[in-house]
Formats: C-alpha cells, sequence, structure tokens
C-alpha cells in the first residue's frame, strides 16, 4: 500500500485534466490532428471531448474504488498517453501541446512521459495490488485514517500538474532563448 499515495495522485490528475479536456477540446484535438493527420479539427475535438469525460469519470471511480479493473484501465491509459506522446517526440512531430488541462499548456517533453510512465505503473501496481472495498476503507488503515496521504496526494497532484504545464513552458522557453529549435 505504500504506493497508495501515487496512484491517488494518478487518477486525481485524470479527473482534472479529463474534466478540462470535455470542456474545452479544442487544443487536445489540435495536437492530435497535427500529430496523426487524422480527420476534421471538429471531428477530433468531438471525439476528444467524449473521450475526456470518460477519463475524468475513470479518475473520479478509480480513486473512490481502487479496484484492479479501474486501476487497470488508469494504468492503459497513463501507458496511452506516454506512448502517443513518446511516438510523436520520436518521429520528430510538431507536438507543441498536448492540451492535458483543455488549454494550450505543455510543450510536450521527456519529462512529460517519465511522469506518464510512472502513473502507470502506481495504477498497475494498484491493479496487481488486488484492494477491495473503496478508498474509505483503505484510508481507515492509514495513520490518522489517511488524512496525511490525502493532503500529500492532493499537493502531489498539485506539484505533477505544476512540472507539466509550468515545467514544460519553462523547457521550451530556454530552448529559444539558447537558439535551438524547439522540443
Amino acid at each position: 500500500m505504500n504506493f497508495l499515495g501515487v496512484y491517488l495522485v494518478a487518477c486525481l490528475l485524470l479527473a482534472v485534466a479529463g474534466a478540462a479536456k470535455a470542456a474545452r477540446p479544442a487544443d487536445t484535438a489540435r495536437a492530435v490532428t497535427v500529430a496523426t493527420g487524422f480527420g476534421s479539427l471538429a471531428a477530433v475535438a468531438a471525439v476528444v471531448r467524449v473521450g475526456a469525460a470518460l477519463e475524468a469519470a475513470l479518475g473520479t471511480v478509480a480513486a473512490l474504488w481502487p479496484r484492479p479493473v479501474p486501476a487497470g484501465a488508469v494504468a492503459a491509459s497513463y501507458t496511452a498517453f506516454a506512448v502517443f506522446t513518446g511516438w510523436v517526440r520520436h518521429r520528430g512531430g510538431p507536438l507543441a501541446t498536448c492540451g492535458c488541462f483543455g488549454t494550450a499548456d505543455t510543450p510536450a517533453t521527456r519529462l512529460h512521459v517519465a511522469v506518464d510512465v510512472t502513473l502507470a505503473a502506481a495504477a498497475g501496481a494498484a491493479a496487481a495490488a488486488g484492494w477491495s472495498g473503496d478508498l474509505f476503507g483503505l484510508l481507515a488503515r492509514q495513520p490518522a485514517a489517511g488524512a496525511p496521504l490525502v493532503g500529500a496526494s492532493l499537493l502531489g497532484t498539485g506539484l505533477v500538474f505544476l512540472v507539466l504545464s509550468a515545467g514544460g513552458k519553462l523547457h521550451a522557453t530556454r530552448r529559444l532563448v539558447a537558439g535551438a529549435p524547439p522540443p
């Protein structure tokens, strides 16, 4: 259960990012359209909106009921994000932003892929742990009824958000100032 906090970060980030993309799918749709060449922007935006709503629901359900199937779905989601971002970066594609948080926020860097892989691993470990019951039952077995763990998970979610949004922008700015091409 040592990875419950990181698993909660994965779920919370999935829920927040999914809700943001469902509300504002345009930047994610643009990133997918440019990177893949699939479909019109409007059609891809509609697909992104539905997928993002499912992403938000998955993050919420997986946090509240951290059982093997939802945890495995969270692991699969982060694995897919890592593979897509890594693929676009590898082929030199123009993924200036992934639209992760519903805005043109995050130039995709190697750090982005590493975060996705880390969160996929935590969710995979949660799936393999075979937890049963709900989050409140797991938290009841933690010190102080899980309050410190929940606080640390919320803080961790905020830090990951900052790393992915501000960190990517700082990386891109540093490269531009140095005269290097964008990542």
